[in-house]
């Protein structure tokens, strides 16, 4: 076992797409953890959507072995984390597990929104942080530029950041000098009673659940019988070990070391992550601070378009779930769709990978409801407070005495050409000015209040859109606001279709309902029979179009004659309709659902 003051434990951080995962590449290949034969880009990106999107969702672990500059050899433990904003747990996870961070900065963009959200996760975690500037191998690059914002955006002196180009390899092995000098070997003691940090899991057929483990104090090994503080559940370790980047097994894990245990944990939800685990024999006293409740953000309806794969559906929901706690589900019926499950996710692209891999892995298809958040509601009479996820419980008018919906703190940084068209869009999307710093290089920080629901849906591509891609985004909860909100009913041949009803504003009912029910008319076909689209709030209907019956010429065979037989013809047809549309059903195309969930501002 190597000392104690030769274990380094670091992470990378950064905003999205400024090359954190190349970053992971190079430090692989420069401490030679993968064989060149089996090098290939995003090695730590082990999904193919990961691969595919060029993005990181999943944090992952490696153990390397360094030898530095003096000769001396270093065990350097890396966790590798996600950019995007909806990811923000998983980095808040890997940084409770480490010493220091890199905070990886685009040498073309420079310091971007979460850019400064993750300096401030690592600053609340007491990291030392090493920025460095990549891409400095690219025409725009604009170093100098990036140094003075790191001194004036995150106060870190520019002497302190390093220069690299992670696609070229330039700088990595002063990076590693730096991880060994700068970032302080781990604090603990292998004589004190067993106390290691759960920071992830992950499901093996095998194994079942097996969690990641920091060690604070003590020794892991197999054979010790051991308790989750948190979850209060005894379990016997089998195997203990390390990623590098495969699974090695040892005869034990001490103080500083990451790794995994085995203990036949049937299910990652039997893991606390941000759980302590002691030794039943030796406990010790108090439990490590862990991480506060992961809490899902977005909440949508996934119903299968056949309604023989709903038990195919379920299978797959506990298979994810089995290796993936992120996301919360329950089952749910819909009159027009049927049985279903609601999900509850923790961002809008959160969304989109978990909808995907059902569709790759799994093969199904999937009808998605327009997403919803989770409101509060004070009711009347009981005087209450329920919290309604789903438009399709939200109580009638008359029972509602106050509703309050989730708001975050948005920070959009963006070039100053680009104000006034993102001042726009976040007028629209009921944002409440809070403040503007111009930061002198031509750039512009802008800060507003604004109801989680608004940016549920596309907000973010309509930032990217209207900005060029020059924009970027993060946002924080902070807390629950009164709002005037009313539940957007759509019908359908007079008949309520509870997966396209909405909760609006009531400001924007009328907008949104007239757009809803002129997307359905564009979508769902003609029928023989007139069918009225309503849009209503309660009782009173705000919005109507009508798609037209589809015409039969049913006196195409005569010719001439007295006018009265046709009108004879054509009153018997429109009998006939009528009778249909009471009776007849309209089946909605998924295509209709499809286009519900897109917005025009």
């Amino acid at each position: 076992m190597i000392e104690q003051s030769r274990i380094r434990l670091f992470t990378i951080m950064g905003h999205i797409d400024h090359g954190k995962s190349t970053l992971a590449d190079r430090i692989l290949q420069l401490a030679h953890a993968v064989p060149d034969r089996k090098m290939r880009d995003q090695f730590l990106d082990r999904m193919d959507l990961e691969r595919e999107r060029g993005i990181t969702i999943k944090a992952k672990t490696v153990t390397l072995n360094y030898t530095a500059k003096d000769g001396q050899p270093y065990v350097l433990n890396l966790l590798d984390t996600p950019g995007h904003v909806d990811f923000t747990y998983e980095v808040s996870k890997a940084l409770a597990a480490c010493d220091g961070a890199l905070l990886i900065i685009d040498a073309t963009q420079g310091v971007q929104a979460q850019t400064i959200a993750n300096f401030y996760l690592a600053l609340e975690h007491n990291l030392i942080i090493i920025p460095l500037i990549n891409k400095i191998d690219a025409d725009e690059a604009d170093p100098e530029r990036v140094e003075a914002q790191i001194e004036d955006q995150l106060s870190i002196p520019k002497e302190e950041a390093l220069k690299i180009s992670a696609k070229l390899g330039w700088g990595i092995e002063e990076v590693l000098e730096a991880i060994v000098q700068r970032i302080a070997p781990p604090k603990g003691h292998s004589e004190r009673p067993l106390r290691a940090l759960i920071y992830d899991s992950t499901f093996d057929m095998y194994k079942g659940a097996v969690p990641y483990v920091r060690i604070v104090d003590g020794i892991l090994k197999p054979g010790m019988q051991i308790y989750m503080m948190g979850k209060g559940k005894e379990f016997s370790v089998e195997e203990v070990g390390i990623f590098t980047p495969d699974m090695v097994y040892k005869d034990s894990l001490g103080p500083g070391e990451v790794g995994f245990f085995a203990a036949k944990v049937k299910n990652v939800r039997e893991i606390g992550v941000g759980d302590t685990i002691t030794e039943i024999s030796r406990p010790c006293e108090t439990p490590l601070p862990g991480y506060r409740p992961l809490k899902p953000m977005v909440f949508a309806g996934l119903y299968p378009t056949s309604p023989g794969q709903f038990h195919l559906l379920h299978d797959a929901l506990d298979k994810l779930s089995a290796n993936d706690a992120s996301f919360s589900f329950e089952e749910e019926h819909s009159e027009a769709l049927g049985r279903g499950y609601r999900i509850g996710f923790l961002g809008m692209l959160h969304a989109e990978i978990i909808q995907e891999r059902l569709d790759r892995e799994f093969q199904l298809s999937l009808i998605v409801t327009a997403p919803s958040v989770a409101y509060k509601i004070l009711t009347t009479h009981k005087k209450e407070e329920i919290s309604c996820d789903n438009p399709s419980k939200f109580p009638p008018a008359g029972d509602i005495e106050s509703v309050q919906e989730p708001f975050v703190e948005i920070k959009v940084i963006l070039p100053e050409r680009y104000i006034g068209k993102i001042m726009e869009l976040l007028e629209q999307r009921r944002g409440a000015y809070k403040d503007m710093q111009f930061a002198g290089d031509g750039r512009v920080y802008i800060h507003y209040d604004m109801p989680l629901a608004e940016i549920a849906t596309d907000f973010y591509d309509r930032l990217k859109a209207l900005s060029q891609g020059y924009a970027s985004l993060d946002y924080e909860f902070i807390g629950y606001k009164v709002s005037d909100l009313v539940k957007l009913e759509i019908l359908v041949n007079k008949e309520p279709v509870d997966a396209l009803s909405t909760i609006v504003h009531k400001d924007k009912a009328y907008y949104a309902g007239k757009a809803i029910v002129k997307k359905l008319k564009e979508e769902i076909p003609m029928q023989m029979f007139p069918i009225p689209l309503q849009a209503a709030i309660g009782s009173r209907v705000i919005a109507r179009e009508t798609i037209p019956a589809s015409r039969n010429d049913i006196t195409g065979w005569m010719s001439g004659g007295d006018v009265t037989r046709k009108l004879k013809l054509l009153e018997k047809q429109k009998v006939g309709r009528k009778r249909l549309a009471a009776v007849g059903k309209v089946e909605i195309p998924q295509e209709a659902f499809l286009a519900v969930l897109e917005r025009d501002a």
